[in-house]
């Protein structure tokens, strides 16, 4: 029995009232067309449960039939479910075009070991970071990728803010990813984040982590060696 198109009662549920309230729904052309193919993809492969892989710990069923009571309810989960799908593989498509067109090259190689970097992230940096030659300090290099404050100071002094949207937005956004993936997977780097977070919000915690990386990174491009984290995140004495 193929278990991904196996449906129970709470399954078939949400077809039944698509199929009742389809032409009753906003949106005409491309928009109903759209939805249309969602809801065939849910068609397909049916609600998620915990005998798919990558659904293995989450039964959406069972939190249906408890949480979404009504038909309708039902039907709003499965068919926003749908969508996603949908944006999922158009996603994984362009990635791989892209990766089929771009390939690392030797000087970014080392970006590939930095807490948090995979493919995806080491091509956006190699391709937005350009020639490393041009940023001569590693301040710079952080200033560029949006990882420091933009202020004004004289004598010690606050006297105003410059231009946040000065950098690249891309190299911060590919920080603040690379941040939240180490945050998740390396202890010394979560325990960083949590001394952090404990002083402040947790959004600036995750740009102080991003910032560490960012200057990291200036160094393995500079001097063409592998990230070393004890380097980058001291670790506390017990």
């Amino acid at each position: 029995m193929n278990l991904a198109l196996a449906k129970n009662e709470t399954g078939r549920a949400p077809s039944d009232s698509f199929a009742v309230a389809r032409d009753r729904l906003p949106g005409t052309g491309r928009v109903a067309e759209a939805r249309r193919a969602a809801f065939e993809a849910y068609e397909a492969v049916g609600l998620p449960h915990r005998r798919i892989e990558d659904w293995k710990y989450t039964d959406l069923r069972a939190a249906m039939r408890d949480v979404l009571p009504t038909p309708d309810l039902a039907l709003a989960v499965t068919s926003t479910l749908a969508v996603m799908r949908c944006v999922a593989e158009q996603i994984a498509a362009i990635e791989h075009a892209i990766k089929a067109r771009v390939s690392l090259r030797p000087t970014f190689r080392h970006l590939l070991t930095v807490a948090g970097i995979g493919q995806t992230l080491a091509l956006t940096i190699m391709l937005e970071a350009g020639d490393m030659h041009r940023f001569p300090t590693v301040g710079q290099w952080a200033s560029y990728c949006r990882c420091v404050n933009s202020t004004k100071l004289s004598n010690g002094k606050r006297k105003g803010q410059g231009n946040t949207k000065n950098g690249n937005k891309y190299l911060a956004w590919a920080f603040i990813e690379a941040a939240n993936f180490a945050v998740r997977y390396y202890p010394d780097i979560q325990r960083f984040y949590q001394r952090k977070k404990a002083k402040t919000q947790g959004v600036v915690a995750i740009k102080a982590v991003a910032h560490k990386l960012a200057r990291a990174c200036y160094y393995v491009l500079r001097d063409q060696v592998p990230f070393e984290i004890d380097k980058a995140f001291t670790r506390q004495p017990a």
